[in-house]
């Protein structure tokens, strides 16, 4: 029997569809003659939907990639019902972080808003953005990572003794588990073993529904994230409570947003805003770091004479440790100049951040073309991170390419201007803590993929690596 209710509804969907797409279009054509500029150059793709289905259906960087050759370094598209702007060169990048900061705030897709919370820190800018930023910072200073590397090298040594054996193990989901140690560890100092189990079981929903297509309908990925992320924020909301309640003095930064004070006519921040700000950060400090580690070891696993140069500097470290019996510090993770440059180098190659979210809050024309109020604009760092006039031969991992001082603008891992990321040097110590452990203790194959990684349609990896692990003394040569 044939359903004229469904073909009806469709039938609507579809001339809804064409009607948007035609006043989209004709609004503007008379905005871009008002303002006498062109919209750059691009596709917008179909009504609605855009270039949505390309994007998700193929490598993103490859859909980035294709559309700069064909179209420059500045064009248009139309992505998650969003018409874009995507910018391709150091100085748009520059353009849009630092000179002209103001004219774009940070912004993203409103799914993912929705599962870390419309409070964090980098959905916002101005007074109450930089408020945020400086407790960030604060619980971040170089005085609290030094006091963190014992228990940041602890966690490193739990970790790879958990994978030695020789068994196969998804090395990026064994890293995520890590840099969630490490994330909550800073976040909150010591924390309750059933509770941290909440916390993690919870945050793996959301984490795994975050990337997935935004579809609010019973059983699916982003259905349950967005359930689960509704615990977190009880389960956050109980933590907050009982420490006020208990005057709990631990270092971190919850204690540094519980400690706040009124600045600037900003009210003391309320236990939405504080959850809204945990997850941010664990979003922030979990997949990035956890994508950067695992590349540096598929990388040395396909350079073997960069990982014997990379074991050469860290075991005159690790004698000098035995020797003397205790740990790294500080003082040596700033001596390791040869792992510096490949951690950099993976940086690069790898672009984990490939790009960034902002929106425009004026019209604003730049060389000769308009950007209109409301677009989203993304400057793509991967794009620029892998242009052969800046870095050439880009696919070659080189990391003595970092030998030499940079083109301004060139290189931007960690984002750009206000909003780079304030947990930088936290990552870059997690990352230089556990490559020292695991050069100097353990050996490892890689029996995964060739091709590494798979990325999904935003910058965060949805695949791993499959490795084998084993401790140095037990390997057989």
């Amino acid at each position: 029997m044939v359903n004229y209710f469904e073909i009806l509804f469709y039938l609507s969907i579809f001339l809804l569809s064409i009607l948007s797409y035609y006043f989209c279009v004709k609004n503007n054509k008379s905005s871009s003659k008002r303002k006498g500029y062109k919209l750059p150059p691009g596709s917008m793709g179909w009504p609605y939907i855009g270039e949505t289905l390309q994007l998700y259906s193929q490598d993103p960087n490859a859909f980035f990639i294709n559309r700069q050759r064909r179209y420059g370094e500045i064009f248009k598209t139309k992505i998650l019902g969003y018409p874009c702007v995507m910018l391709a060169s150091p100085e748009a990048a520059r353009f849009v972080l630092v000179n002209q900061a103001n004219l774009f705030r940070p912004t993203y897709p409103k799914s993912k808003e929705n599962l870390i919370g419309q409070s964090a820190l980098f959905f916002h800018q101005g007074d109450y953005h930089n408020h945020l930023r400086k407790l960030v910072q604060a619980s971040l200073n170089p005085e609290s990572i030094r006091n963190q590397i014992p228990h940041i090298e602890e966690l490193s040594i739990t970790a790879l003794n958990s994978w030695a054996g020789g068994h196969v193990v998804n090395t990026y989901h064994e890293m995520k588990k890590f840099s969630f140690e490490v994330g909550i560890l800073a976040i909150f100092g010591r924390l309750e073993v059933h509770v941290k189990e909440e916390l993690k079981k919870n945050y793996s929903i959301v984490d795994k529904g975050y990337n997935c297509f935004p579809t609010n309908v019973p059983g699916s990925p982003y259905r349950k994230a967005l359930q689960a992320r509704k615990r977190l924020g009880k389960i956050l909301s109980e933590i907050i409570r009982e420490r006020k309640e208990k005057k709990v003095l631990e270092k971190g930064l919850l204690s540094c947003f519980l400690n706040a004070k009124e600045e600037k006519g900003l009210l003391v921040l309320n236990e939405d805003q504080i959850a809204d700000n945990i997850i941010g950060v664990l979003f922030a400090a979990q997949d990035t770091t956890a994508s950067v580690l695992t590349w540096i070891l598929k990388y040395l696993h396909d350079n073997p004479k960069l990982l014997e140069c990379v074991k050469a500097e860290q075991k005159v470290i690790w004698q000098s440790n035995e020797q003397e019996n205790h740990g790294l510090t500080w003082t040596q993770t700033r001596k390791m100049p040869i792992t510096n440059k490949v951690v950099l180098e993976t940086l690069r190659m790898a672009s984990i951040i490939s790009f960034t979210f902002r929106e425009a809050v004026a019209d604003v024309e730049y060389k000769g073309y308009l950007i209109p109020k409301g677009w989203k604009v993304m400057p793509l760092f991967r794009n620029i991170h892998h242009n052969p006039e800046f870095f050439p031969d880009p696919q070659k991992f080189d990391p003595s390419r970092f030998e030499n001082a940079l083109k301004p603008n060139t290189f931007m891992p960690f984002g750009s201007g206000v909003h780079a990321c304030p947990g930088n040097e936290l990552a870059k110590q997690e990352i230089l803590v556990m490559t020292h452990h695991l050069v100097t203790e353990f050996r490892w194959e890689v029996v995964g993929s060739d091709s590494g990684i798979q990325y999904g349609p935003f910058p965060v990896p949805v695949g791993g690596l499959a490795a084998r692990f084993w401790k140095e003394s037990t390997t057989s040569t």
